[in-house]
């Protein structure tokens, strides 16, 4: 397409394509930005030690007096979580968030005292607001979430909708439905380019209603002796409210376990999301006042992460709780790609100790937030853009939507924009195309209170550290004559058991010593030579590298 030199918009994601999480994407018209989300992504096993992922935000430090205002969509950390790392760096301008996503927003900000006040305006479905060339019009859809609002953005070139994470719900429960009708209107307008939630392209059908979980969730409690203990995600209000008013309907007093869930619980009490009877909500220390007929408790972990309420409860490390005979557990999520081996461990060591495990897969017990195939083609036929633009979600599901649309839907293969982070997508009256240019788009690591401190070198040498161990050499050299005192000191960690590896040591030891009194180089240069030499001989001798420090001590 021929786009002349007409004047673009460019739309440039900075996270969120080819990934589950880290959301953030530009809208940039005459040098004037607005951003849409600013989230984070968990680490995987390749990173270890790190905290949290954050987007790249070089292309936008040096723009910091252009950018209007950040849009947010909902309140999960995907799509919030790394506002605390980015916001002052780009100058602490203006948000747009709805009444729960605000309320999450300046939650999270309390850890972070030393940040500037936040600049929050609370807009809600049916807002409207101008910024610069950018008007935006909020409608709400439903997630997993309250407060998800999509968006249809009006440039000087052309209609956007961004869905949001979405899916459609008739029946939801502590929600409205989807307002088809306002859908309807929006797609009247003659949308330009849909941004569209890609993340259940791969999956046929229709998502589950809520109202579906509901009857389901509540024959459990019908049938449960003993106590009940549902693990889910600390954003799912929904479930949240869901398990509180079962627990209610059958007498049940309900703990709340979890860092996350505990706050949001606090921050949707306030605000009246989740509604419950005076009594209901009890301590820990109260739970031995009660049968454990009457006794629920809704704690984070059902992931498997090690330092979570069900893991620690699982390990008879949660100082309160320990699992015992009849206890049913609910795990109401689905598994997050990657961490089906420690959800498995966690489910066989709970089995364990005497319990009952249902799950997602044995009967629908959790509803995700996004929408499959038939709600994917909905929202296409309604929104009947010119460009369709996957976001939110790996490459194969962008795939999978480019073959549905094109076979299902008669899309054009050429009006189907399949992007990465860092492309710059052009629009124009003429048309949409992907520039060949790119902007920067790594990951930025955040290690405790370091942030893109973490580099190459670094996480190589705690990769290695993690696989094969360390190996520390200790040797004392006569300052004066360049020779070895003594017979070197090893310390192994995550390597070899040194009672047991005696001949494996008395070798490299040897090594070390010809190394060091066959050298006539400076002290930097034989510690170099010796780790390489060391590193080789320990490869040989035993197939694993691990990492060698060599200390040399002048005397």
């Amino acid at each position: 397409m021929n786009q002349g030199k007409e004047k673009q918009l460019k739309i440039i994601p900075l996270g969120g394509l080819g990934e589950i999480g880290k959301n953030m994407t530009i809208f940039e018209w005459d040098s004037k930005i607005i951003i849409v989300d600013m989230g984070l992504k968990m680490p995987s096993d390749s990173v270890p030690g790190i905290d949290y992922i954050i987007p790249d935000i070089s292309y936008l430090e040096k723009r910091k007096n252009d950018i209007l205002g950040i849009l947010f969509t909902h309140g999960h950390y995907d799509h919030i979580g790394a506002i605390p790392y980015i916001i002052e760096k780009i100058g602490n301008p203006p948000i747009f968030a709805s009444t729960l996503t605000r309320g999450i927003i300046l939650k999270r900000q309390d850890d972070f005292p030393m940040n500037p006040k936040l600049k929050i305006e609370e807009i809600s479905s049916g807002s409207k607001i101008k910024l610069g060339p950018f008007k935006i019009d909020f409608f709400h859809l439903n997630h997993s979430i309250i407060g998800n609002l999509g968006m249809l953005i009006e440039t000087p070139v052309g209609k956007i909708v961004h869905t949001s994470d979405f899916k459609f719900d008739e029946t939801p429960i502590n929600d409205k439905p989807t307002d088809f009708q306002k859908l309807k209107e929006i797609g009247s307008r003659k949308i330009d380019l849909l941004m569209i939630d890609s993340t259940g392209a791969e999956q046929e059908g229709h998502s589950l209603s809520e109202k579906v979980i509901m009857k389901n969730l509540d024959e459990i409690f019908l049938k449960s002796k003993g106590r009940i203990i549902v693990a889910t995600f600390s954003s799912l209000i929904n479930r949240m409210q869901q398990i509180i008013a079962l627990s209610e309907k059958y007498g049940r007093k309900v703990f709340i376990e979890g860092g996350g869930m505990k706050a949001n619980m606090e921050i949707c009490r306030k605000l009246k999301y989740i509604i419950t009877k005076k009594g209901t909500i009890i301590r820990s220390k109260n739970i031995s006042d009660y049968p454990d007929s009457k006794i629920t408790v809704i704690c984070t972990g059902a992931q498997g992460e090690d330092r979570a309420a069900l893991k620690k409860i699982s390990d008879g490390r949660h100082k309160d709780i320990s699992f015992k005979k009849g206890d049913t557990i609910i795990l109401s999520s689905s598994i997050v790609p990657g961490n089906e081996r420690s959800v498995q461990e966690l489910k066989d060591d709970i089995l364990k100790q005497g319990t009952r495990i249902f799950h997602y897969k044995m009967m629908d017990i959790h509803a995700g937030g996004h929408a499959h195939q038939d709600e994917i083609k909905k929202m296409i036929k309604i929104m009947n853009p010119r460009y369709l633009f996957p976001v939110h979600g790996q490459y194969s599901m962008f795939i999978a939507m480019k073959h549905m649309a094109i076979e299902k839907l008669n899309f054009s293969e050429k009006n189907i924009i399949i992007a990465e982070n860092g492309n710059i997508v052009n629009l124009s009256k003429n048309g949409a195309s992907l520039s060949q240019k790119k902007v920067p788009s790594s990951d930025i690591m955040v290690d405790g209170l370091g942030v893109g401190d973490i580099g190459e070198v670094v996480l190589n040498d705690r990769k290695a550290l993690a696989e094969d161990g360390m190996f520390v050499i200790i040797a004392v050299v006569d300052r004066e004559t360049g020779k070895i005192k003594g017979s070197p000191d090893i310390i192994s960690r995550g390597f070899v058991y040194l009672r047991e590896s005696k001949n494996l040591l008395h070798q490299t030891r040897k090594k070390t010593i010809q190394i060091i009194d066959a050298s006539n180089k400076d002290k930097k240069e034989i510690k170099s030579e010796i780790k390489e030499k060391v590193e080789q001989f320990l490869y040989q001798k035993t197939e694993r590298k691990p990492m060698v420090l060599p200390v040399i001590i002048e005397v």
